[in-house]
């Protein structure tokens, strides 16, 4: 890795693996709404590590998702599959977090643990 922000890149996917596996726990004891809420935070390091390999760097989480879609989706480097899916990752830990008596369910916290470790996976190639 040839950036200025290398320690912060690899803090980053080091924290994203963490978090899938968080998520995974968290899913096993039937916490839906946190183990969807780490699944996105997976993915949201995954998409700061990539962005801090390009020299950006972001303080919002929209900020960094748009950035993602403009530097990646539009560019064809990241499929608009994967640009939909962390949006919806986004979508759903707000729900996770804020949905008061609304709730995640299993299986959308289940799919929600497999699109962050296939976008993990993806932002892995961009670094190596």
């Amino acid at each position: 890795m040839t950036s200025p922000f290398s320690d912060e890149i690899i803090a980053n996917i080091e924290r994203a693996g963490e978090s899938i596996q968080a998520a995974r726990a968290l899913a096993d004891d039937e916490y839906y709404d946190f183990a969807t809420s780490r699944a996105y935070y997976a993915a949201f390091y995954a998409a700061t590590a990539v962005l801090l390999q390009k020299g950006l760097e972001f303080s919002k989480h929209s900020s960094v998702i748009a950035a993602i879609h403009q530097h990646f989706v539009k560019t064809g480097k990241l499929s608009k599959a994967q640009g939909k899916a962390l949006n919806w990752l986004f979508e759903l830990r707000s729900i996770g977090d804020y949905g008061g008596i609304v709730h995640v369910s299993k299986e959308q916290s289940e799919q929600a643990i497999r699109t962050a470790e296939e976008f993990l996976s993806v932002a892995k190639t961009f670094l190596s």
